[in-house]
């Protein structure tokens, strides 16, 4: 009797080893993962009603819109995608979140969401942007229209999709998963770090094997890209003022002064001229070059192959323009965006900017202006060398406002979230390049630098538009067989999540 006890325990342990590897190695083709993609596609209608609800809800950091909510709201999101354990962290600006779902699983990924939108004027789009309208985008098919719809709660959504269908089919996740959710990505992660610093959320991050973004990643060909790199950015507000430069007046004055009042807003005109050379976009910034790290060869080469597989009468025409910088080919122009860093503006504001005119000399100047920064540039570095070249040139005066920013980031090619990205590239037959850094900026740095020096990047498939901008967009049904739908983009969440397993068994 006590053998025949001893024997079944034996074969139960043996079979619940064995519903353990099959639950973290299934994979295209297996019941598990099958079930998962099954659930995907009859829950499309529940979680494209989801991403809807969602985007009529906007958190806005810089307006203080919906911030506390925002988060909760975030908060529920992951709870009902099957996180067992989810709470807002204060961070003494917009709260984030912590989610983990432990699925028994041998290795973790961390996840990086941001709930946060750009403000919008309703007057500019041709739907409200809260509302998720569904529009035909002729030749790519149905896409829904919404603040956020692509940056990034579109994408989120679809990764949210994809858990909610293994939560649906009863099958277990092949990795544990751990989620930090922010509310001021669109501002510059400027209390992020204070999250990140709490121990419980650090010490979950550290046992993680990398960190994914979910994104958007399919050209109009259906191509795409495993983004090992981004720059970094510092947004700035330069202000020129009667009341701190002691000359000029203290508040809008009629402009016939001129003839013997300084004017403020000249002064602001003058200060920046200094900041570019003058071609208009080189930096002039002292020392702005002085950590500025070449672009290997490998990544020259990767850029190539990137290159080699778009079409630039496209990319101009998405773009709106006629012609890059100094009339350079594509190949160089495309290098020049991986490579330079950049000292922009995003807009100036002074006086009267209504109707007809005013005729007044104001009393104060702003501009906006935002530096994209290339590895080995670091925030610090950059602000100080940017006070230090205005105050060198008699513009101390010149208030400069850092309202957020972080460094740029880099991932090599061999970490397990990259390798999964392609793996599960390979097996959906999406074609892809290696591309080694993103104009576009993230917080990505806080993950690769010091001190979780983790493996970070974006992740996905699909297609979507106007980031920041009037009529963002999100394709929900594609009519092009080689780009994929809001299900098709939770489906290949799955097989992610899936080759995230193996490539951390290997």
């Amino acid at each position: 009797m006590g053998d025949q006890k001893m024997m079944r325990r034996m074969m139960i342990g043996v079979a619940a080893l064995a519903l353990s590897a099959t639950a973290i190695q299934a994979a295209p083709g297996d019941p598990g993962r099958d079930k998962v993609v099954a659930a995907v596609q009859a829950s499309k209608a529940e979680s494209v009603q989801r991403l809807k609800d969602w985007i009529a809800l906007p958190t806005i950091a810089n307006m203080g819109i919906n911030t506390p909510k925002g988060a909760q709201y975030m908060r529920q999101l992951a709870l009902d995608a099957g996180f067992q354990n989810a709470r807002v962290v204060e961070t003494g600006g917009v709260p984030g979140v912590f989610a983990t779902l432990d699925a028994g699983a041998k290795d973790t990924l961390a996840l990086y969401f941001m709930y946060d939108v750009k403000h919008y004027d309703e007057k500019e789009w041709s739907s409200p942007p809260l509302e998720s309208r569904m529009v035909e985008r002729p030749g790519e098919g149905q896409a829904i229209v919404g603040r956020g719809a692509v940056n990034q709660k579109g994408p989120e959504a679809a990764f949210l999709a994809a858990l909610h269908a293994f939560k649906k089919a009863g099958v277990k996740l092949p990795v544990n998963l751990v989620l930090v959710a922010e509310g001021e990505e669109e501002i510059g992660s400027t209390n992020f770090p204070r999250m990140l610093a709490d121990p419980e959320v650090r010490a979950a991050l550290q046992k993680s094997v990398g960190i994914m973004m979910p994104a958007t990643g399919q050209e109009k060909d259906g191509s795409a890209s495993v983004d090992l790199g981004a720059k970094g950015v510092i947004e700035v507000q330069l202000i020129s003022s009667g009341e701190k430069w002691g000359k000029g007046p203290k508040k809008d004055i009629h402009s016939s002064l001129m003839a013997r009042v300084d004017n403020p807003a000249w002064r602001l005109v003058k200060a920046l001229d200094t900041l570019v050379a003058d071609d208009g976009f080189t930096p002039a910034i002292d020392g702005w070059f002085e950590h500025v790290a070449p672009l290997t060869e490998r990544q020259k080469q990767l850029i190539r192959e990137d290159v080699a597989t778009s079409n630039e009468a496209d990319v101009k025409k998405a773009l709106g323009v006629q012609r890059w910088i100094k009339d350079e080919d594509f190949v160089t122009s495309a290098l020049r965006l991986a490579s330079q860093p950049t000292v922009n503006i995003q807009g100036l504001v002074s006086g009267y900017t209504g109707p007809g005119g005013k005729t007044v000399l104001p009393g104060r100047a702003e501009a906006k202006l935002d530096f994209r920064l290339v590895p080995d540039m670091t925030k610090e570095d950059a602000v100080a060398k940017l006070k230090a070249h205005l105050a060198k040139r008699g513009f101390s005066d010149i208030e400069v406002v850092v309202s957020g920013g972080y460094g740029p980031t880099q991932t090599p090619e061999d970490a397990i979230t990259v390798k999964a990205a392609e793996a599960a590239f390979k097996s959906a037959g999406i074609p892809y390049t290696l591309y080694p850094r993103r104009a576009g900026s993230w917080p990505g740095v806080m993950f690769t630098g010091e001190p979780l020096k983790m493996a970070a990047g974006h992740f996905g498939s699909g297609r979507g538009g106007g980031a920041h901008a009037p009529d963002e967009w999100l394709l929900i049904d594609s009519s092009n067989p080689k780009v994929r739908g809001f299900d098709g983009q939770a489906e290949l969440y799955v097989d992610y999540l899936y080759e995230v397993a193996k490539a951390a068994r290997r």
